[in-house]
């Protein structure tokens, strides 16, 4: 394998959706030959790689080659290939048909995944669809043996492939399974994904559903054990749904591909490039691997041409194509994730961590509510653009062709009905003076003073935003994982990419561009970069010690046996093969597992994994749990054939001035230059041209901006360096510029993501940082919210009045270095959990913003473990209550008084004695991680200012609100003529009012009165005529109806819009003081937040007839001992729409939080989990139909205090406009002895070891009457 043959061809190619490049090394010849098809031309060809096979050989041997011939492989030495056959048949859904094989009980649990829903303010609530048409559950059983019971001898113990001891409970019974099997082959289904409880470990029964399987004639089976050997059903299950999936389509292609080729191909290397940036042999190449595999090729590329050779800084990868943009990051390693999510399924196996944003050549151009939007839709590659003459609409690309950015005399002409013709720029410059008409007319009803902006302006203006679009993403993936972006230098290829560079580069605070001379076929160039690469990996769970270090490596000895043994299958010799071990490494009481590498020093001595794990853990989440255990969770190794294939060819230096093959205007921030073209063939080695300047590389087209300077390296390639600073803007109207106010947008919006993400690191909890219930926002000097991060939709909009109450109180005793704390419902909180940290930032001594961050703590005392009391009467019950403290005075963390505030939570009231706290050290780390995430904001803000300006950001500041108003005003007008239209009874054309009123469980009523002037687009939401305060706790404080309110305008806008102050300006809220909805400060709120909140929701959008009532729920399950306690909320039915049904199985309206998986639920809590599926035929009937809700089952193996607090238990979830209602919830115990005893909504007992909770969620109520 490391020998080369110099007088045989290399192929590597990349098989795009669009296009197939192909790069090929021909002997003889110092430059390869480069080749750009289509990758679908039926009247051409049937198959792109072929043909361009079959071009270039006939090319280098002058002798013809019929397409119809087998493609002669006596002149070829290898071929790689990447392929986005896998990528296309996940998009488009055009896999293998299959069905999913699963533990019974848990039948939907795929379809179900983590309950949250893609997208906060959909209100169709929509969902990937499966990938399997069928499901046959296994009558199985496995369960983990609990840590008291591992003393008692027991025949029916088993220790698994991890270490852990498991009972098999029911083992599997193949006669009954056969007939089962047997009806899939019968409907045509013949390949089967298989996910069975406890797999990782014990694989035994997988294995056995295979074997049954492929005897009774399946084509694939594919065995999550076997695919992904790691803890987590959900998953593991999606990877192996995708492998059956896909697996099948690749080879398929990869058969049909091989069998091109003349009986020599068995002498010819043929490798296919996989999601984790190493190559593969035919045999090995499956589909949960395929995914990646054409970006993976460029990460490659640009890594191994580029770092060390060109630059010492690291790379940040930026591949821009026609719909999407591909960034990544490179430091001398590839960075691999062991999970994502492509195409809405998520993929368990390593790969590289690559981050898509849709943003790309052919997004859509829109101006909205008086600002630029680019994406994320796009125009495709049919029609495609305005300048492609198919009847497109304008995007990215017609932008950049108007600016002189696409030079239409270098661009292919294949237009057109002959496709002959040039890109149309007259047309393209036609919709843009239609599209300035529009943005003119807007700018002078806001100004009769303002200027009219051309068309190049705007054109520039929309790139502009695009850019900020592709910002984003590159700051959070860098800064994310601690590192700072301004350190790194661009690596650019892909079609658009060059255009955008210098821009992109500038915004980032970058220096430093480099774009390779293949930019436009990098991923095919790449292929020839990569090493084969082989992996092994299982299952090991064990506290991190002497004794699990000597077992895990002897787990590795054999791991690496294995891939030592595959890669010299391949002819690899032993000195071409490189190894390297892992251990996936978690705290203990923590999910955040991190995959470390074992660092080998120069003198050969082994490194010691804890400590590296400690690095990376500070490195990325900003701090080290003292005297926590450290967890091995899995053994991992990969096994690397070194090819060294490809080597880059130095360039003679430059003997001349560099050749200007043209002039071109070009326009630019200060308008048109003439700029001088030149061509990277015509180019040598230390060449210099100063911006601007156009630099064609092939097809792409590299803009060198103005104070910029392009240099030729000694390999061919292009150094940019950006010699100005970034742009600053100056506020010079009282109006906002509508290009700044979308990147104002981003650019707020980005520092609220930021802050979550950050927090998102930081914190320890579960609760924070794998079930994310926190949101952060941005505030102006007077609490009005500017940006709030689309995290948890209860938390929108209320943190205003909590940042607001904080003002009033403190005054002017605020400092620079102060961090203030609450959670009272009085002082703007929603319930206690809810602890809010704000935080005041001062320029120069001047209050100017406020940052705060939200985050439910899963113990803060009170009378139930847990801190969600069914039962609390008042709010001291309830745990802390903390209506104003300095948790940091002054830059010093005040610890003391907060550990006195979080123990001793009835102080204020001698008579009752209530629990503190019972997770001291979690409250701390976790209100540490929020004071962090804060002063990241703080950074951000005020580089922000560095950057523009103090004025220039608070005007923005307030242009932003004003821009969100607008959009609600807008949405308001048109609901009302909706409405009118629909019936005169409800408005006269001017004004609308609606009644609407729904009922907790208890009978106590939300009527809302919604008035809405159709004129001036204001609504007022009046709730008078609401019950009075109850003697319960499902009061809600006023912000919470705010909250409710904010979320439903966001939904009917249906636009991206900002979340702040401005959406609530044309609104009214007025709630009666002493109703449940604006209780006193002693009431008991914790059910508020979660249950009155959905009901409010139910309201509002029935009023406006937006949908049916949703589950109206959100099914808050504690339980615990004194030893720990666990949290979760469970979804239920969504309402069916005009347009749409139901979703099932869901996370509805104000919360999006996460279902703890069922292995990782079981393996640390002492728990079995029977059943959790779809409640069938619960979603209410009707034209659409509501979602149904779930089925939770819960045995418990220890005695422990169960609480639930739930509602819609009486009243069920109403249909609209005759649709039926969906099923109520219901909650029982079934106890040892076999009675089942209905619990009601609320309830808490003390429950024995063998005894089940069961959980029926409420359904979505129907839309429109069924025919």
């Amino acid at each position: 394998m490391g020998s080369v043959n110099e007088e045989k061809l290399r192929f590597c190619i990349d098989r795009g959706g669009t296009f197939t490049d192909v790069y090929a090394e021909i002997p003889g010849q110092s430059d390869g030959r480069v080749l750009k098809l289509l990758s679908v031309d039926p009247l051409n060809y049937d198959d792109a790689p072929i043909e361009g096979i079959r071009r270039i050989l006939e090319e280098y041997t002058g002798e013809k080659i019929p397409r119809t011939a087998k493609i002669p492989t006596d002149k070829i030495e290898w071929i790689r290939m990447g392929t986005t056959v896998a990528t296309n048949a996940l998009l488009e859904r055009k896999g293998e048909r299959i069905a999913l094989c699963v533990t019974k009980g848990f039948r939907d649990l795929l379809q179900i995944g983590d309950q949250a829903r893609p997208h906060i303010f959909d209100l169709t609530a929509t969902k990937p669809s499966n990938l399997y048409e069928e499901v046959v559950e296994v009558d199985e059983r496995v369960e983990l043996v609990l840590e008291e019971d591992k003393g008692n001898k027991d025949s029916s113990f088993v220790q698994g492939v991890s270490g852990e001891l498991v009972r098999v409970v029911k083992p599997l019974n193949q006669e009954t399974m056969k007939p089962l099997l047997k009806g899939l082959l019968d409907k045509g289904i013949s390949c089967l994904a298989v996910v069975l409880m406890h797999s990782y470990t014990y694989p035994h029964h997988e294995i056995s559903v295979e074997k049954l399987a492929m005897s009774l004639g399946f084509r694939h089976v594919s065995c999550s054990s076997a695919l992904t050997p790691m803890v987590r059903a959900v998953p593991r299950g999606l990877t192996a749904s995708v492998d059956a999936y896909l697996t099948p389509v690749v080879k398929d292609y990869l058969s049909g591909f091989m069998s091109r080729f003349d009986e020599g191909l068995g002498k010819v290397n043929v490798l296919f490039m996989q999601s984790d940036g190493g190559l593969a042999p035919e045999s090995r190449f499956s589909g949960h691997k395929a995914v990646l595999s054409g970006p993976a090729g460029g990460v490659v590329g640009y890594s191994q041409t580029l770092f060390g050779l060109e630059t010492e800084k690291p790379l940040i990868g930026f591949d821009m194509g026609g719909t999407s943009t591909d960034v990544s990051r490179y430091a001398g390693s590839y960075e691999q994730v062991i999970e994502t999510k492509i195409a809405g399924a998520i993929i368990q196996a390593p790969q590289l961590d690559i981050n898509t944003v849709a943003a790309g050549g052919g997004s859509k151009l829109k101006f909205q509510f008086g600002a630029f939007r680019v994406g994320p839709q796009s125009v495709g590659a049919h029609p495609g653009p305005v300048c492609y003459r198919k009847g497109g609409e304008l995007a990215v690309t017609d932008a950049n062709l108007i600016l002189g950015f696409v030079i239409p005399d270098y661009f292919p002409a294949i237009f057109g009905p002959n496709e002959d013709q040039p890109l149309d720029i007259k047309a393209t410059r036609k919709e843009f003076e239609k599209l300035a008409g529009q943005i003119n007319s807007y700018r002078k009803s806001q100004d009769p003073s303002a200027k009219d902006m051309t068309v190049e302006e705007i054109a520039l203006g929309f790139v502009n935003v695009a850019n900020e679009t592709m910002c984003r993403p590159i700051r959070q993936l860098t800064e994310m994982k601690g590192h700072e972006t301004r350190n790194h230098a661009l690596a650019c290829f892909g079609g658009a990419g060059p255009q955008h560079a210098c821009a992109i580069a500038r915004s980032l605070g970058m220096t430093e561009v480099l774009i390779h001379r293949f930019c436009g076929i990098l991923s095919a160039y790449g292929m020839g970069l990569a090493d084969v690469v082989e992996e092994a990996q299982e299952p090991y769970a064990a506290v991190y010690g002497p004794e699990s270090i000597l077992e895990a490596s002897c787990r590795e000895a054999l791991l690496l046996k294995q891939v030592r043994h595959k890669l010299q299958e391949q002819a690899f010799s032993e000195e071409n093969i490189r190894t390297e071990t892992y251990l996936n490494l978690r705290y203990e009481g923590t999910d955040t597992a991190i995959m470390v590498k074992r660092k080998i020093a120069e003198d050969g001595s082994r490194g010691d994994y804890a400590e590296e794990f400690v690095r990376l853990f500070q490195q990325e989440y900003g701090f080290k749990l003292q005297n926590r255990n450290i967890l091995i969770c899995d053994v991992r190794v990969r096994g690397v054939g070194v090819a060294n294939i490809l080597k880059p060819r130095d360039l003679e230096p430059a003997s001349c001035d560099p050749r200007v093959e043209g002039h071109y205007k070009v326009y630019f921030g200060n308008g048109w230059h003439d700029t001088p073209l030149f061509k990277l063939e015509n180019l040598g080695y230390g060449h210099v041209m100063l911006g601007p300047a156009i630099i064609m590389n092939g097809s792409s087209t590299v803009i060198v901006e103005p104070k910029c300077k392009a240099i030729i390296t000694k390999y061919g390639n292009i150094k940019i360096k950006i010699e100005s600073s970034v742009n600053t803007v100056k506020v010079a109207e009282n109006v906002a510029d509508v290009v700044q106010l979308s990147i104002f947008n981003h650019r707020f919006m980005g520092i609220a993501e930021q802050m979550g993400r950050t927090l998102q690191r930081t914190s320890i909890s579960t609760n924070i940082k794998e079930r994310l219930d926190f949101s952060c926002a941005l505030f102006g000097p007077d609490g009005g919210l500017v940006a709030n991060a689309p995290h948890v939709p209860v938390h929108l909009g209320a943190m205003s009045s909590t940042v607001q109450w904080q003002l009033n109180y403190w005054g002017d005793n605020l400092n620079e270095g102060d961090v203030l704390v609450t959670n009272h419902p009085c002082a703007g909180g929603s319930h206690l959990p809810d602890i809010t940290v704000i935080t005041p930032v001062f320029d120069n001594g001047k209050l100017v913003f406020f940052v705060a961050s939200r985050g439910h703590h899963a113990e803060i005392g009170g009378v139930t473990p847990g801190s969600m009391p069914p039962f609390s009467k008042s709010i001291w019950e309830e745990g802390a209550a903390i209506k104003a403290f300095k948790l940091v005075q002054k830059g010093v963390f005040q610890e003391e008084g907060i550990i006195k505030l979080l123990q001793f939570p009835g102080a204020d009231e001698l008579a009752h004695k209530i629990p503190g706290t019972r997770r001291l050290q979690d409250n701390l780390s976790d209100l540490r991680a929020q004071v962090a995430a804060n002063q990241r904001g703080i950074i951000l803000i005020k580089e922000l200012i560095a950057q523009y300006g103090l004025d220039t950001v608070q005007a923005y500041m307030t242009y932003v609100q004003l821009n969100a108003e607008e959009a609600v005003r807008e949405m308001l007008k048109s609901v009302a003529a909706k409405v009118s239209s629909q019936s005169t009874k409800l408005g006269d054309g001017k004004s609308v009012n609606i009644e609407e009123e729904d009922y907790m469980d208890d009978g106590s009523v939300i009527h809302l009165k919604l008035s809405i002037d159709s004129d001036k687009g204001e609504a007022t939401f009046d709730f008078s005529r609401t019950s009075a305060e109850v003697y319960g706790n499902w009061n809600a404080p006023e912000a919470v109806t705010a909250a409710a309110v904010i979320y439903c305008l966001r939904c009917l806008v249906d636009v991206d819009i900002p979340l702040n102050q401005g959406c609530l300006a044309p609104v009214k809220i007025h709630i009666p003081a002493g109703s449940f909805l604006s209780p006193s400060d002693k009431a008991a709120v914790v059910g508020g937040n979660v249950l009155t909140s959905q009901r409010v929701t139910d309201v509002v959008l029935t009023a406006f007839q937006a949908c049916a009532c949703s589950q109206g729920c959100m099914n808050n399950l504690t339980f615990g001992d004194n030893t720990f306690g666990y949290y979760e909320t469970i979804g239920g039915g969504s309402g069916a729409g005009p347009s749409w049904d139901g979703t099932s199985g869901v996370q509805c309206h104000m919360t999006n939080t996460r279902m703890t998986d069922p292995e990782i639920f079981e393996q640390r809590y002492p728990v079995i989990l029977h059943k959790f599926g779809i409640r069938e035929n619960s979603g209410g009937d009707g034209l659409h139909r509501g979602g149904d809700g779930l089925v939770r089952e819960i045995e418990f193996r220890h005695p422990v205090v169960v609480s639930i607090l739930s509602e819609r238990r009486v009243h069920a979830p109403r249909g609209l406009k005759g649709g039926r209602d969906g099923a109520r919830g219901a909650n029982y115990l079934v106890t040892k002895d076999k009675r089942r005893i209905y619990l009601g909504g609320k309830n808490t007992v003390e429950v024995q070891a063998g005894e089940i909770l069961q959980i029926l969620t409420p359904g979505g109520g129907g839309f429109g009457y069924s025919p």
